[in-house]
């Protein structure tokens, strides 16, 4: 016997999250019974539902690397019909992608059907990184580059930075190339820590998460991770 939500994100149909979502909206039946409380298990023998679609387990993993492009979506689908992550990668598994990035952010995003192996990259216990780096609009100040040390009060909590390095300046376009390494997950973050600090983000990329890195991957292109690279993921969550 398993938890709902763990059977679920093993079937690849959704993270672990957000299939607790799914089961406080009402939308998942356990053998015809309406599922709305967490804490229900369930074995391979239960039919499990979620909104007419009967799951199907499924025990071969995939884990794949994106670097996506601008104007791409980062689920499994779009009511506007617009271009997935899901639509770039060749494969019939169910899969979908652990995280996101913004519709005009680049880069790093990973996909799976791996519950277990989604919830170790998003849960915040595991403090995983992610490495960006943003063109800004303007040259960053010594003053506020103390302040990126010290953290950052955005939302009413402290954003604290792992690392910080400018990259370049071009004083002419008056821009600077920067890269953050941060830990937290928060929605348009890095957008956020910027425009906090009265810079405008024009391009952002995320280049690394935990070990992984997009190496040389041109946007659109995909790659399977290595054994060594979920291994890597698994340490830094163990």
């Amino acid at each position: 016997m398993e938890r709902l939500q763990k059977f679920i994100a093993d079937t690849g149909y959704t993270s672990r999250r957000k299939a607790e979502e799914l089961i406080k909206k009402g939308q998942v039946m356990v053998n015809g019974n309406l599922v709305c409380e967490l804490g229900v298990k369930v074995s391979d023998n239960d039919i499990v539902t979620i909104n007419g679609v009967t799951l199907v387990k499924n025990n071969s993993k995939e884990y794949y690397l994106l670097n996506k492009p601008r104007e791409v979506i980062c689920s499994v689908s779009d009511d506007k019909k617009r271009k997935t992550v899901v639509d770039l990668i060749d494969t019939k598994s169910r899969i979908y992608p652990v995280g996101r990035l913004d519709y005009d952010t680049t880069g790093l995003i990973i996909l799976t059907n791996d519950g277990e192996f989604a919830n170790m990259l998003m849960h915040p216990k595991n403090k995983i990184s992610k490495t960006y780096i943003a063109k800004i609009d303007g040259l960053l100040t010594e003053e506020d580059f103390q302040k990126l040390r010290k953290g950052i009060l955005i939302d009413k909590q402290v954003l604290t930075i792992d690392h910080f390095k400018v990259k370049s300046q071009d004083k002419i376009k008056k821009t600077s190339l920067v890269e953050v390494t941060i830990h937290e997950g928060r929605n348009h973050i890095i957008r956020k820590l910027f425009e906090h600090l009265g810079y405008d983000v024009k391009k952002l990329t995320r280049t690394k998460v935990g070990n992984i890195s997009l190496g040389t991957l041109k946007s659109g292109e995909y790659r399977k991770l290595t054994n060594n690279e979920i291994k890597s993921i698994k340490k830094l969550a163990s």
